[in-house]
């Protein structure tokens, strides 16, 4: 199976399966000297980990990660950084039945078209528990990016119908309800829709937003590694994302030149900034030094326990209902695996970057 691999300098292989031993990433191109313990990647993890409120899947996984090579007396040696993830509450009989159809909205029948043959135990590779090793290595690459001044501000922008009001943001409440919206009116409110949804034995979608400030201009190429493309197909990547926008997104079609362009002007110490930013950050493929502003819009939960049509491996029509321990909704533990693939995309340009003029290379090798 070809492309579990993203990067060019920073690259990360993703490996394991969700019933498997266990799971986890092998990162290269991790600069040597960076101060990293296990507990530098576990703060990213458990705000992915199952089980944490009423709207995941209560499959008890506690997802404590080993870092297995590439570091030695608490610093990184330069050399690949391989982390593992056992698998600890997998019931891989609840799936026994799928072996024989085809589940509405998963991977399951395309997998059987290109392979003739898949891992039905949870989805094997398909499944979002493979995201863990993108948030072990994204925790790495985001720490990294910290060092520079650039941070990560992630969270559930919309849940179903129920969006975020601006007007009630406030960033500390991320983390006090279990849907990760900065607007507790609106989190109590999409939880009272979630708790429709389970009743009803069905799920939800969402929209994830993603905002990266301290990014300096500069970073991208302006032809087929523009950052923002670099950006969709990292987000793209992720199991159950259906749309991804930068800046305004699809809200420019609407727009004119005069109202979608940013307005520069000098501030008082010199400094090139722009009045506005409809363009998210990003121009050309290239960082303006603006924050990048992206979402990333989530479908909802394919299993869900209500009857569903579907066809055998025999082709013939059927019915099913899905068993097993499934997340009602994605989003919430989706926020840091669009984080982490931010950070990884975002670091992976900026060291490209150091080979972008002389000046750079004389900095390094004077």
């Amino acid at each position: 199976m070809a492309g579990s691999t993203i990067g060019n300098i920073f690259k990360i292989t993703t490996w394991g399966e969700s019933h498997g031993k266990g799971i986890g990433v092998v990162i290269d191109g991790c600069p040597a000297g960076l101060p990293l313990c296990e507990e530098d990647i576990q703060k990213y993890l458990d705000r992915r980990r199952p089980g944490q409120s009423s709207f995941s899947t209560q499959r008890q996984e506690s997802d404590s990660v080993r870092i297995l090579s590439g570091t030695f007396e608490g610093k990184t040696t330069g050399t690949p950084i391989s982390l593992m993830i056992a698998n600890e509450d997998q019931r891989s009989r609840d799936y026994g039945d799928i072996a024989t159809y085809y589940r509405p909205g998963h991977a399951d029948y395309t997998y059987d078209a290109k392979y003739g043959f898949r891992d039905y135990r949870g989805g094997g590779r398909s499944s979002g528990r493979e995201t863990i090793g993108r948030v072990a290595a994204g925790a790495i690459a985001a720490k990294i990016l910290a060092h520079f001044g650039i941070t990560f501000l992630t969270y559930s922008k919309a849940i179903g119908p129920v969006t975020i009001d601006t007007t009630r943001f406030d960033a500390e409440e991320i983390y006090c309800n279990p849907l990760y919206m900065p607007d507790a009116a609106a989190a109590a409110e999409a939880a009272d829709y979630l708790n429709r949804c389970k009743a009803e034995t069905n799920s939800a979608g969402g929209i994830v937003e993603c905002i990266i400030s301290g990014v300096p201009a500069g970073i991208g190429d302006p032809v087929f590694d523009k950052l923002d493309a670099n950006l969709a197909k990292a987000i793209f990547s992720i199991g159950a994302v259906k749309g991804f926008e930068i800046g305004d997104g699809f809200a420019v079609a609407q727009a004119t030149g005069l109202t979608n362009n940013d307005a520069f002007f000098t501030d008082s110490e010199g400094k090139i900034e722009k009045a506005t930013n409809h363009a998210g950050g990003i121009l050309g493929g290239i960082s303006d030094g603006s924050a990048i502003i992206l979402r990333a819009a989530f479908k909802p939960t394919p299993s869900i326990a209500s009857t569903q049509r579907t066809v055998n491996k025999s082709g013939e029509n059927i019915d099913i209902n899905i068993k097993g321990r499934h997340d009602p909704i994605i989003v919430p533990r989706a926020v840091v695996v669009v984080e982490s693939m931010a950070a990884i995309t975002l670091l992976d340009a900026m060291l490209q970057n150091t080979t972008a003029t002389m000046e750079s290379l004389e900095k390094i090798y004077g």
